[in-house]
């Protein structure tokens, strides 16, 4: 059973943060709030988290998970990034959107695409999830909340709770964070390429 937790979406409380973030530390799958959604989220290089995720999801090996930074600090060490792609994410983040980007070797191989050797990242506007990031010292592995065969991610807590109650190990609510997804771009070329147009604006890349 999932242990659920209350946190103000401004004001998020220490205590909380501290606990949720030692359960992701300890191996634990939780859905947490984002600026664009909902996401299912754990310790980077979990193979049992990123296996629950791929189950509950019922992803293939092509989905490209999302390292969730707090910062560009994190973001270099996972992804490479060259002066002219920096400048263009740099101008866009934090925000709505996620970029793939060709991964370092700090990226654990069984969350890289097989063929492109590539890893989302971004870097999220949403206190509570800078606050859990902060915390947990490192990205967290993550991947939109969206359930097979529906349009929509599940934006309320308590719903998440009672429908993933066995499937994951905790839920931290603050509110309904929408269900339009991020914008996503592709920068492994080195040119951006729009492969998803959702919440960011896609103009600044088109």
């Amino acid at each position: 059973m999932a242990k659920y937790f209350d946190v103000h979406p401004e004001n998020p409380q220490r205590r909380t943060i501290t606990t949720v973030a030692e359960s992701i530390r300890s191996g634990s799958l939780v859905a947490y709030p984002t600026d664009s959604c909902y996401a299912l989220g754990c310790q980077l290089g979990s193979r049992d988290g990123i296996s629950r995720i791929r189950a509950i999801r019922s992803l293939d090996d092509r989905h490209h998970f999302t390292l969730m930074c707090q910062n560009f600090a994190q973001l270099g060490q996972f992804a490479q990034i060259d002066n002219d792609v920096f400048r263009a994410i740099k101008a866009a983040t934090p925000g709505q959107y996620t970029f793939i980007l060709p991964a370092t070797k700090e990226v654990p191989r069984q969350m890289l695409h097989q063929k492109k050797k590539t890893v989302g990242v971004r870097i999220p506007d949403h206190v509570v999830t800078q606050a859990l990031l902060a915390e947990i010292g490192e990205p967290l592995l993550s991947s939109t909340l969206l359930l097979p065969d529906e349009e929509e991610p599940m934006t309320q807590g308590w719903e998440i709770k009672e429908r993933l109650d066995h499937e994951v190990d905790a839920v931290l609510d603050s509110g309904d964070c929408g269900t339009e997804l991020t914008t996503v771009i592709d920068f492994s070329s080195g040119e951006p390429e729009i492969v998803r147009r959702g919440a960011g604006d896609p103009s600044r890349f088109e």
